[in-house]
């Protein structure tokens, strides 16, 4: 919740003095120019239920007023007929680079984190993007990296950002299938509560790409996560470890994990995770949170999931049908794969998309207003990518809530904003001024067209901007304007878990 809305003019006007910005009158007007007035648009904060046309004002990267009245300002932009909205936040982003931040930030994205994977070292990694960041940023602590330490292993694949790129499989990276011995789980779990000392936002886990990660080892990390107060992010364990279980057994094994240790646990991709069986899984989710279980989901708006295809995930796939080749789709040229095609990338190695889901299905789950909307997009400087990286949040708002009318504008708007920052607000106290049109709230503010915006990559071709999406600013700095990037700025600011007590 943010503090400063729910308090009463006066205190609101002196919690503003005591954190610098200074004088705020009754109803959230400072006293004094601002340094931008947002005038006009149709302000809808999801957390408040605001939904109105109001003047935004923005001062030294904070909201100070939100109000129907015309104030000072040294520069007044006109949002008529457009929403005025939280900056999109997007805990699922592999694509890290630049390049990547660009197409996000078109896409209406003020942060993106790297939660699923994590990166490793965590500190080199927010190393290398301070100073130089078109939009905030943000990782957990890699599993692959802590277990590559851990087993002295030095060739698990890295990509030119630090993060590790969802494994790979084959002999020369044995470690990913050898179970850990009791040694080496202490050693990866005290590897892991280095990297949260060093400002990383949880444990992130991509289990389907470490096979060798027990039953156990998973549920003595989360037992550490949970003594860290750290929350855990997940890919699930790949439905095919259980003798028995089908598709829902994944979910049963994090949830009790998390029912037991007492950790908080998100779930990556509940559509490409559950696949048909995506109403069951999120009724077990929905119950677990009834019952007190701190567990969340999320999910892309695409029927169709992207991997690399040397990692373990693909290892199962030897002497499929020739049916089961065509739905793989070749990134780089956007050819359907055959048997010998596939042979032949996976010992080159490279992103592969894999195609075959229901749009009904899909559909469905992009409709629960409580599941957050994530891209889980891949790096765009490695070449073509998947769409999702690119056009995640602008298809949503265009296809789903416009065109197809599955989804309120509010409800799509909460689960790219404030439940995605809620996700974060206990291990990072940044997080509670991001995702809100609220005074006191971070000027991270995503202005679009509602009757225009739209995505446009596709799987040929997955390197279009999204459209509708007019300004985007991240700390009060412009990053796009008049829906295009603003060349030289680089506002973003890392977002860093809670580090130990000296």
């Amino acid at each position: 919740m943010n503090i400063a809305a729910s308090l009463s003019c006066g205190r609101r006007a002196m919690l503003a003095a005591l954190v610098g910005l200074t004088a705020v009158a009754c109803g959230g007007e400072p006293v004094g120019p601002v340094d931008l007035l947002i005038a006009g648009g149709r302000v809808m904060d999801p957390e408040s239920g605001l939904d109105a046309v109001r003047n935004v004002g923005v001062r030294d990267g904070a909201i100070v007023a939100v109000t129907d009245r015309m104030l000072e300002a040294r520069e007044v932009l006109d949002a008529s007929d457009l929403v005025v909205a939280p900056g999109f936040i997007d805990l699922h982003a592999h694509g890290q680079e630049l390049e990547s931040s660009r197409f996000q930030a078109r896409d209406g994205v003020t942060t993106a984190m790297e939660l699923e994977i994590g990166v490793y070292p965590v500190d080199a990694w927010y190393a290398s993007r301070e100073g130089n960041a078109v939009i905030h940023f943000g990782a957990s602590v890699s599993h692959q990296g802590a277990r590559r330490d851990a087993f002295g292993s030095t060739v698990a694949q890295r990509n030119g950002e630090g993060t590790f790129s969802l494994g790979r499989g084959g002999a020369s990276d044995a470690y990913l299938y050898d179970t850990a011995s009791e040694d080496e789980l202490r050693r990866v779990a005290q590897v892991m509560g280095r990297g949260l000392d060093q400002g990383g936002l949880g444990f992130g886990f991509g289990i389907s790409y470490t096979p060798g990660a027990s039953h156990e080892e998973l549920w003595h990390l989360f037992a550490a996560a949970a003594e860290r107060e750290a929350p855990v992010f997940i890919h699930l364990r790949s439905s095919g470890a259980f003798a028995a279980g089908g598709a829902i057994a994944p979910f049963q094994e994090v949830v009790a994990n998390a029912t037991g240790t007492g950790a908080a646990v998100h779930i990556v991709h509940l559509n490409s995770s559950a696949g048909e069986a995506a109403p069951e899984a999120l009724r077990l989710i929905r119950g677990a949170q009834v019952r007190g279980v701190d567990v969340t989901t999320e999910a892309y708006p695409y029927t169709a999931s992207a991997s690399r295809i040397e990692s373990a995930l693909f290892d199962s796939w030897v002497g499929r049908s020739e049916e089961a080749y065509s739905r793989l789709q070749w990134v780089a040229t956007g050819e359907r794969l055959t048997e010998d095609t596939f042979q032949h990338y996976r010992e080159l190695g490279g992103w592969v998309i894999t195609h075959g889901r229901a749009e009904e299905m899909n559909e469905w789950v992009v409709s629960q207003p409580d599941v957050i909307a994530a891209s889980d997009g891949i790096p765009f400087s490695e070449g073509r990518a998947h769409p999702r990286g690119a056009g995640t949040f602008a298809r949503i708002l265009g296809h789903y809530v416009r065109e197809r009318g599955v989804l309120s504008l509010m409800d799509a708007l909460g689960k790219m904003t404030v439940l995605p920052a809620r996700r974060l607000e206990s291990v990072s106290p940044q997080m509670a001024a991001k995702g809100r049109v609220q005074v006191g709230a971070d000027a991270d503010l995503t202005l679009f067209d509602p009757d225009r915006v739209i995505d446009r990559a596709t799987y040929a071709a997955p390197d279009r901007y999204s459209e509708g999406i007019l300004h985007v600013l991240v700390g009060g700095t412009f990053v796009v304007r008049d829906e295009a990037l603003v060349e030289g700025v680089t506002p973003g600011q890392a977002i860093r878990g809670k580090r130990p007590q000296s």
